[in-house]
């Protein structure tokens, strides 16, 4: 979670150090009638609570009785379910008012949410497959024991698929974050994430990562190309900043922070950034930009709004030069070869064009390009950055 930048939890807490809130909740949901106590198991009554099924829109006629456990008959409703259970052998259990036992699966989430954040607060996340049963059973619970208890938003993620199938462990398909960074920058990882709106299915393959790690080397490249740009030259003070300058920031403004207000559309907020950057990249390298007023001033700007929206969605590195160097590290690993072999092939490239020899000069071009090594020739010699593998950019070519 750290190489992503996720930012930590304010409080981790483990369900053995809350029990005597879990029991004071259930108290609570047993004094307010809306739960009864049968052989040491104590059961939450969905016929007393009527709003049961408003977050997942089920009827209780449409649901059942539990995802883990067959139904027990001494339920009063087969849609019950357990706040406590009784001690079983070989289980963990506490005392409690109705015999040694321990909580149901879904009473601790209420219970240590309502200590730490209160009985009503903003957000309450979770995969889609949570809505039904585990948070329409905290609803019910958490209201049964406190009738303010309220969630302003709730933030539901859809499933990540590996190849268009569904990832899971049973069709061996199943791939860890820690796995994939050994391969790709974890920005890269998030930066593919962000590209799909959280609620979606999101569909992992190996050439979306390559496409998404490619678009923040070149992010980062710019950046970079930026920064070194206006630190050698001298940057003028006073007047304001060309119109299409001014229109571009405010345009990336309106965009990111409307796409953001819209259920956190993160794909769109990175769409943002591509037009602002391509501006950057005219003024750093072509002949009309680098001929443009204020453009020192109109990068170092540009440069500082790009840097919030990386910065909001958690993909501003430390630093753009280091960050560069481990995407480069990483693509020769995934190429499986070393930089000095880059650096003899391009030493044979250019012996090979002195020599007139062309077609071979493109089929070492060709052999780079194939695992995702890219040649860029430029005033000062050949140098190469990593890129999408020439036969899977094709294949994207082709699927737009």
């Amino acid at each position: 979670m750290a190489n992503l930048q996720c930012l930590p939890p304010s409080v981790e807490p483990r369900v053995s150090d809350h029990i005597d809130h879990i029991i004071n909740m259930i108290k609570q949901i047993l004094d307010n009638n809306c739960a009864y106590v049968v052989g040491g198991d104590v059961y939450f009554s969905v016929d007393n609570f009527p709003e049961y099924g408003e977050l997942s829109g089920r009827k209780l006629d449409d649901n059942r009785a539990g995802e883990r456990v067959a139904v027990d008959e001494r339920k009063r409703n087969p849609a019950d379910f357990a706040l406590w259970k009784a001690a079983k052998d070989g289980e963990p259990w506490w005392e409690s008012p109705w015999g040694p036992g321990r909580p149901g699966w879904h009473i601790e989430c209420s219970a240590m949410s309502a200590h730490y954040l209160g009985h009503s607060f903003d957000i309450h996340g979770g995969g889609e497959d949570l809505i039904f049963p585990h948070h329409e059973n905290e609803i019910a619970q958490s209201r049964a024991a406190c009738c303010d208890s309220s969630i302003n938003y709730w933030i539901h993620n859809g499933f990540v698929n590996v190849n268009s199938q569904k990832m899971s462990k049973s069709l061996g398909n199943f791939v860890t974050i820690r796995k994939v960074i050994e391969m790709y920058h974890p920005l890269a990882l998030r930066m593919f994430l962000l590209g799909t709106h959280y609620r979606s299915p999101i569909n992992y393959t190996i050439e979306q990562l390559n496409v998404a790690s490619d678009r923040l080397y070149y992010t980062y490249q710019t950046l970079r190309d930026c920064e070194e740009s206006c630190q050698q030259q001298h940057k003028n003070s006073g007047d304001s900043l060309p119109a299409s300058t001014l229109n571009y920031i405010q345009k990336l403004h309106d965009e990111f922070e409307t796409s953001m207000s819209d259920d956190l559309h993160t794909s769109v907020a990175l769409a943002a950034i591509s037009e602002p950057l391509k501006v950057m990249n005219d003024l750093l390298h072509t002949r009309k930009g680098k001929k443009q007023e204020k453009r020192l001033e109109s990068l170092a700007t540009l440069e500082e709004k790009i840097r919030v929206v990386l910065s909001v969605l958690g993909l501003l590195p430390s630093s753009y030069h280091e960050a560069l160097q481990q995407l480069r590290e990483k693509a020769l690993r995934r190429a499986s070869i070393t930089e000095e072999h880059v650096l003899q092939k391009i030493e044979e490239r250019t012996a090979a064009r002195k020599a007139k020899q062309y077609e071979k000069s493109d089929e070492i071009r060709k052999e780079l390009a194939a695992v995702g090594i890219a040649l860029m020739d430029g005033p000062d010699g050949t140098t190469w950055r990593p890129s999408v593998p020439l036969s899977e950019e094709e294949a994207v070519v082709v699927k737009t």
